[in-house]
């Protein structure tokens, strides 16, 4: 009989050398392997010696309910001994992972909890923008496009009224209600950035002001999974500085 065991790990925001040393630790020791949908399969290379198994979803189709996932970490741990949960970004960042932890240790398991790299912060950096910078921005929010009602968050709109950086997770499908929080708040010259699959090497981009921004992303072919990054520290990006050169060219031009 193996000792049963839970491991909770955070894959990172996509790239999967982004992943910690203690998350590759923790997938070579694996028996059971459940993973999501936002993972670089190439990660499921470090659990040589586990069973994978495929609970994410897409678009609101799901493999396994949330409570159905819950009750496979315990099967597959008084089973088979060591389970790791695999998920992207940072689990405790709008991942669901305390649901589990708290369900887990219901049974006695041994619980082991691995961070990840979060997307909120990762994605943003990967095109050089930094959520915080001196006299620019003091601090930043970091949102969830879809409640639990699949509504945008009401934080939104406080966030808004601020200075502050505003990252949207899980919000690419509330693009338009975000312009029309902002615009209606007389922010429309507000710099944005849309990221599709942040740090990967299929990732697109579409970057504007709220006023052009839904434009943009038409216009860039940027769909889901995408961050949404709004604030002035996106016009200070040493990677965006050239994009916000030619927006201002071609707003000159339509003002001639």
């Amino acid at each position: 009989m193996r000792k049963p065991k839970f491991t909770l790990v955070g894959a990172g925001p996509g790239d999967p050398d982004l992943i910690t040393i203690k998350g590759v630790k923790a997938l070579t020791d694996a028996r059971v392997v459940l993973y999501d949908s936002l993972l670089d399969k190439r990660l499921l290379a470090y659990a040589p010696k586990a069973r994978k198994i495929f609970v994410g979803k897409r678009k609101g189709v799901k493999a396994y309910a949330q409570e159905e996932i819950h009750e496979l970490i315990v099967k597959w741990a008084f089973a088979d001994g060591h389970v790791v949960r695999l998920k992207g970004g940072d689990p405790f960042v709008f991942g669901r992972g305390s649901e589990e932890i708290d369900y887990v240790a219901s049974f006695g398991i041994e619980i082991a909890l691995v961070p990840g790299i979060t997307s909120s912060t990762a994605v943003p950096a990967s095109l050089g923008i930094a959520v915080t910078q001196r006299r620019i921005a003091e601090s930043f929010w970091v949102i969830t496009g879809t409640t639990s009602e699949r509504q945008l968050s009401d934080d939104l709109l406080q966030a808004a009224r601020t200075s502050a950086t505003v990252v949207v997770l899980m919000g690419f499908g509330k693009l338009e209600e975000i312009v029309h929080i902002y615009k209606s708040l007389g922010r429309g010259t507000t710099p944005v950035a849309v990221i599709q699959n942040g740090t990967m090497e299929n990732e697109r981009k579409a970057v504007g002001i709220v006023d052009t921004i839904v434009n943009e992303v038409q216009v860039s072919q940027v769909a889901t999974p995408a961050v949404i990054v709004l604030g002035e520290v996106v016009r200070h990006s040493q990677k965006l500085k050239n994009v916000f050169a030619e927006l201002k060219a071609k707003e000159a031009l339509q003002m001639a």
